[in-house]
């Protein structure tokens, strides 16, 4: 399944039925009268989150949904039959953009969210409706109201607890590979992951989501290699783990040309809470550990971890550290498999 995390749609929602002029007459009746119906409700289309979707491919293939209208009201006191409602369904994380792309109508974090995007219009009333003392033979009736046509933005931003940010080939498809059952794209040349990846992590019986995105470059916020277009989804994280390749020439200026793009993209990304980790140290002896590690504190100013995917060196360590900078309310406990059922009779 390819992965999409923008798409643009059309909706409308149904027109209401109009109102039936109409009046009863029947065989051996003296007196008739109006028995126009009402018109039915046109179809509003509604927005919902729900569970197993995780991109919006879908809405490549289908960009147009226009709920039905109200049939008309019919006579002998006949309501016409209202308009089905159509419900788009998303991932969890959606925004609904309006057709600027910065007005945000809604934003779809929960499982079971619906919101309500064009209200189909109300029924006329049938002439039954106008019927007084002093106008017993009313022939008016009222027309439908008319549906809403918008065009809307749909953008996901995936749900993570954990974001992973540095260069191509820094070793974070790697790292998720190592601590998930997540199987992403893995390969020794840059931009191997083209789109971002989820992962479940578990340490010390609880678990929490890791999003891998692809690897920023210099100048990522004017469009440079894959831009910017990925970090909307490590928005909502609470950590970001930032990973250097302990491999590299220049340590402190890859650290910085990652910081320096968060920055440029705005937004309180640059302020999140964020974890510093020297990768690839399995590729170093202890002389060059110490070097990269004093290099890479120099430039972040604080504590720098180290570890190795591939040799799951250190994995836990910052696992740990990951999992102490997340909220207990975002953390999910591990149901131990070993624990015997209660015996209920």
């Amino acid at each position: 399944m390819k992965f999409l995390d923008l798409a643009k749609v059309h909706i409308r929602s149904g027109a209401g039925g109009g109102g039936c002029i109409s009046f009863r007459r029947e065989k051996y009746i003296e007196y008739g009268g109006p028995d126009g119906g009402d018109g039915g409700t046109g179809g509003s289309v509604w927005v919902e989150a729900v569970e197993g979707l995780n991109t919006l491919i879908d809405f490549r293939y289908q960009q147009h949904f226009f709920a039905r209208n109200g049939q008309p009201g019919m006579g002998k006191q006949r309501t016409g039959k209202d308009g089905d409602d159509i419900v788009l369904r998303v991932p969890v994380g959606t925004e609904i953009l309006d057709e600027d792309q910065e007005t945000v109508i809604a934003d779809l974090t929960q499982v079971g969210e619906r919101v309500l995007l064009a209200k189909g219009g109300n029924g006329g009333w049938g002439n039954l409706h106008f019927k007084s003392s002093t106008n017993q033979a009313p022939r008016r009736a009222n027309p439908g109201q008319p549906g809403v046509e918008r065009t809307l933005w749909l953008r996901l931003k995936l749900i993570a607890d954990v974001g992973l940010l540095g260069l191509p080939n820094a070793g974070k498809s790697t790292f998720l590979a190592a601590t998930s059952n997540a199987r992403p794209k893995i390969a020794d040349y840059p931009f191997t992951t083209l789109h971002p990846n989820l992962g479940v992590v578990g340490v010390d019986d609880v678990e929490f989501v890791v999003a891998d995105i692809p690897g920023l470059i210099g100048g990522a916020h004017e469009g440079r290699g894959l831009g910017d277009l990925f970090l909307g989804h490590v928005e909502r994280c609470a950590v970001l783990l930032h990973l250097v390749d302990g491999t590299s020439d220049s340590i402190a200026e890859d650290y910085r040309t990652i910081i320096h793009e968060l920055e440029a993209y705005g937004g309180h990304l640059a302020d999140k809470p964020r974890i510093t980790a020297l990768n690839k140290i399995d590729a170093l002896d202890e002389e060059e550990r110490a070097a990269a590690r004093s290099e890479l504190e120099t430039a972040c100013g604080g504590r720098v971890l180290e570890m190795s995917g591939v040799a799951r060196e250190g994995v836990t360590e910052v696992l740990r550290a990951l999992r102490a900078e997340i909220d207990d309310d975002r953390l999910r406990q591990r149901i131990a498999e070993d624990e015997p059922e209660q015996w209920q009779p």
